[in-house]
């Protein structure tokens, strides 16, 4: 069986022509039979690890499986529709949850599968900042942020607005790659650099961190990071269901991924590898697969 990643380029096509190219007839999803499964995720570094784990999980059990990137409010509208038969990266109840509100009646919600989880502004640790309130010109008035339509932007924006120490400054939105790019490269030469950052993440481990406190509460507090199906999952395809719904582990689990793929390991076999060392995890998001 095959396990496929499509490119972000696909985004730009349009939510219809990307899911109908890597889902095919949906006709195919009320049968009771189908092995093909598509599961979507919004492209940071967390959902890349855990959606590629996931999904060889399922291939290992014998489906064709299609991981879709999507932007975030486009992830949860495919799986709302059907359109999608999953995902594992649903950050509440903060960073996502403008698209929960919107969208849960719609949804099958089967809880965490990770807890901890963090958002907010970061810095490196030789920085002389220690809260939000505490930033006057650093960074040339400037946060690196990431992807447009991500929850922890649409919280820095408000930060923006709440902070009146941050009037003047400007959130700088790329991409989840490029800001770990760029703090890297700041790192490196021992300058400012202000970036929304979010936890469990590789670079943390990495590099030396901290979170500015967040006075005004704009980021919330400790997050889970959770899981949703398609309305009817259950009854076309339940072992795929009770996967989904058994999934959980733990940030050491996830980092572990992380880190690999960020040393260079395809996402595939990052994942594999971690399946093949952890027979025990695996085996309990299997248990009630009917064999």
């Amino acid at each position: 069986m095959k396990l496929k990643t499509l490119s972000k380029l696909g985004m730009a096509l349009g939510l219809g022509f990307l899911l109908a190219a890597c889902s095919g007839d949906d006709s195919s999803k009320s049968s009771g039979d189908s092995k093909d499964v598509n599961l979507a995720y919004v492209e940071w570094d967390t959902e890349i690890a855990s959606t590629h784990v996931v999904g060889q999980v399922l291939e290992d059990l014998g489906y064709n499986v299609t991981l879709t990137p999507l932007d975030n409010a486009i992830m949860w509208e495919a799986v709302s529709k059907g359109e999608a038969d999953g995902m594992v990266a649903a950050w509440l109840p903060n960073t996502h949850g403008p698209q929960y509100e919107k969208y849960k009646d719609d949804l099958d919600e089967l809880g965490e599968n990770l807890a901890g989880a963090k958002i907010g502004l970061v810095v490196p640790s030789y920085m002389d900042v220690n809260s939000i309130e505490d930033l006057t010109n650093e960074a040339d008035h400037t946060i690196t942020g990431i992807e447009p339509g991500a929850g922890i932007t649409a919280a820095t924006e408000k930060a923006l607005e709440e902070y009146d120490n941050l009037a003047d400054w400007n959130l700088l939105t790329s991409s989840s790659g490029a800001m770990t790019t760029s703090l890297a490269k700041a790192i490196k030469n021992k300058e400012d650099i202000i970036v929304t950052g979010w936890s469990p993440h590789w670079k943390f481990a990495k590099y030396d961190l901290k979170y500015l406190e967040d006075p005004k509460g704009v980021y919330g507090g400790e997050e889970t990071i959770n899981t949703f199906a398609r309305k009817g999952l259950k009854e076309d395809q339940p072992d795929v269901y009770s996967v989904l719904d058994n999934f959980h582990w733990t940030a050491e689990d996830l980092e572990t991924v992380m880190l690999e793929i960020m040393d260079g390991k395809d996402p595939k076999e990052a994942a594999k590898d971690w399946v093949d060392a952890n027979p025990d995890k695996v085996a309990e998001w299997t248990k009630d697969v009917k064999k």
